[in-house]
């Protein structure tokens, strides 16, 4: 039986078996040394000279040949015990060694010391870069991980039911990936976005809580916090829940343990607009309109890591005769220590405005009792003292402004509070703030389009149900519905989805109906859905948290692609299996496909 490296500590003056991989090999003359690598660590491996062949095999071996070796376990002399790695007390004494198989020089990094490869080589190769320390940790850390949310869902008396793979195309605000059908000429799957629809109907089938860490499939443009195709989330429904407050309390143990017990970090809450809105006392996460968050962060997912709110001038400098300020919003930035900002970083700060959509970026620096500004001269005296009193700037603080629209000023200051807060490193690794984000607006205005669509998931519930709906006659008062819909946001990433589910055949066929979808459109895409909610649907509601998402953001992880195994890069190719890839013409014939090459 082989031998874990970490499990030998307790067995010296044992005869043991390991195997692993060569880390390194160090030859001292009369003896040499092997650092023997396995999925849990290091052991130093002493090979003799009177062992004969298997010391001939010794001398010839490299990095990353596969090995195993037996021999007694000993203690090693005090000055060469070596304190960098677990196994550094001892060592194992040779009496045999075998040669599993032989290795070519490593395209990339296999250590975590050294220069790491680039991330296509990386992918590329990402058999061996599995071998690293590092990624056999998270591989590990990941299982864990897995059975901590599996726990927890059986715990509340969760039911795990997979859903179908091969499915119908949903309206889920992505692209499908399609499948054609080689049985049904014309006809296609899609891979789901997220089991939503089967989750749904297996609250009509009677169970009473689903759950499962599903997989989706969205072609989308990746990011760092993004992966290209393929994604897991933890997917859950509750019947006879008719509000999201149920949902949230159900689930927010689960993440705050996440953070304290899993990933041993600190839960803060640091934005004081935030902490209006808790619950109680002893709580923590605060549920947050989504218009509120709009206002104060400029974000639906905002980071209350920090403070650093947006503040609205626009009342106090109503009839100022600064032109800039003659806008339908000012609002403001109070950047804490901003002063020690250099004019290059404000340039910098001002182009990044510019590509917002600003036309540039005023400013007030508040240093030695005095205000230092290129608009100070422009504005009255009782001005100054309501923008320094409102954003309660003190010595050594910089005011950023932002004059336009509400949407476009929010927009621009939401993303110049996150790069200030990126500039004086306020976001710490060690800390976790969450909250919710709720009342999403049920439609919006697509610009693209020129029309109203659905703001997010056209299967949430209206608040206020059919009336809502049926009393929206002008595009302002559609626009103004509000959805039961709700996200947890961690650390200004968006980990989790979900909403009160429309359960009402008649509320379903009204919110397409608004949008001038009639009903055979509705019954043909969910034909499925329809027909069951007529046999007794219960009120329901559910959420699905993003599994990779959170992970990252728990391992400080800096890119998404670092924490799954086998990811995509960041054009959506496989490198390591080469995929995508052009198929052979008969399989295009057997699922009756023809392609049309691009025109040069």
């Amino acid at each position: 039986m082989r031998d874990l490296s970490l499990d030998l500590k307790g067995k010296i003056g044992k005869e043991v078996t390991v195997s692993g991989w060569v880390n390194s090999r160090r030859d001292h003359g009369g003896l040499i040394f092997i650092d023997l690598r396995d999925e849990k660590g290091i052991i130093q491996l002493v090979v003799t000279p009177d062992l004969g062949e298997a010391f001939s095999l010794a001398e010839s071996i490299r990095d990353e040949f596969v090995l195993t070796a037996t021999g007694k376990i000993r203690e090693r002399a005090p000055e060469l015990k070596n304190p960098n790695i677990e196994t550094g007390d001892i060592e194992l004494v040779v009496d045999s060694l075998e040669l599993l198989n032989r290795s070519e020089t490593p395209p990339i990094n296999t250590h975590d010391d050294g220069p790491e490869s680039g991330e296509d080589l990386r992918l590329k190769y990402r058999y061996l870069d599995l071998r690293r320390p590092y990624m056999q940790r998270l591989m590990r850390r990941r299982s864990e991980f897995y059975k901590f949310l599996r726990d927890y869902m059986y715990e509340k008396d969760f039911i795990e039911v997979t859903t179908p793979i091969l499915a119908n195309s949903s309206p889920e605000g992505a692209r499908d990936f399609l499948v054609p059908s080689r049985l049904h000429p014309g006809m296609f799957y899609a891979l789901p976005q997220a089991p939503q629809q089967f989750k749904q109907l297996l609250m009509v089938g009677g169970v009473p809580r689903y759950f499962q860490l599903a997989p989706c499939f969205r072609d989308e443009d990746p990011r760092a916090d993004r992966l290209y195709g393929d994604f897991y989330q933890l997917d859950l429904e509750m019947a006879f829940v008719d509000s999201g407050e149920e949902i949230r309390k159900t689930m927010e143990p689960l993440i705050k343990n996440l953070v304290t017990d899993f990933a041993k970090k600190k839960l803060v809450l640091k934005s004081e607009v935030a902490k209006k809105y808790l619950t109680d006392a002893d709580e923590i996460i605060p549920r947050i309109p989504f218009d509120v968050a709009m206002d104060n962060y400029g974000v639906d997912k905002p980071d209350l890591r920090y403070g650093m709110e947006l503040i609205d001038l626009t009342e106090a400098l109503k009839g100022t005769e600064f032109k800039v300020f003659q806008s339908p919003v000012v609002k403001a930035l109070c950047v804490k220590n901003g002063a020690s900002l250099t004019r290059s970083q404000i340039d910098n700060f001002t182009e990044k405005a510019r590509k917002l959509g600003a036309g540039g970026l005023a400013y007030i620096i508040y240093e030695n009792g005095e205000e230092k500004s290129p608009i100070a001269k422009f504005l009255k005296p009782e001005e100054l003292a309501k923008i320094k009193e409102l954003t309660k700037a003190e010595d050594g603080d910089a005011v950023f402004f932002g004059a336009d629209t509400r949407e476009k000023v929010n927009k621009i200051l939401g993303q110049l509070r996150i790069e200030f807060a990126d500039h004086f490193e306020l976001k710490n690794d060690e800390e976790v703030a969450l909250c919710w984000i709720t009342d999403f607006p049920f439609y919006e205005f697509n610009d693209g389009e020129k029309k109203i669509d659905f703001g997010h998931n056209p299967f949430s519930m209206p608040k206020g149900g059919l009336s809502a709906l049926e009393n929206a006659k002008t595009d302002e008062e559609k626009l103004s519905i509000v959805a039961d819909q709700y996200d947890m946001v961690m650390n200004g990433y968006e980990i989790c989805s979900g909403a009160v589910r429309n359960h009402n055949p008649e509320i379903m066929y009204k919110v397409f109906g608004i949008l001038g979808y009639d009903k055979k459109y509705v019954e043909a895409r969910f034909g499925g859905m329809l027909n069951a909610f007529k046999f007794g649907a219960p009120p329901h509601a559910g959420c699905a948290f993003g599994i990779e998402r959170i992970f990252m953001v728990l391992e400080d992880a800096k890119n998404i692609r670092d924490i799954v195994a086998f990811p995509k890069n960041g054009s959506g190719i496989d490198l390591m299996m080469g995929s995508p890839t052009p198929v052979d013409e008969y399989q295009l014939e057997d699922t009756h496909i023809a392609v049309i090459p691009e025109e040069d």
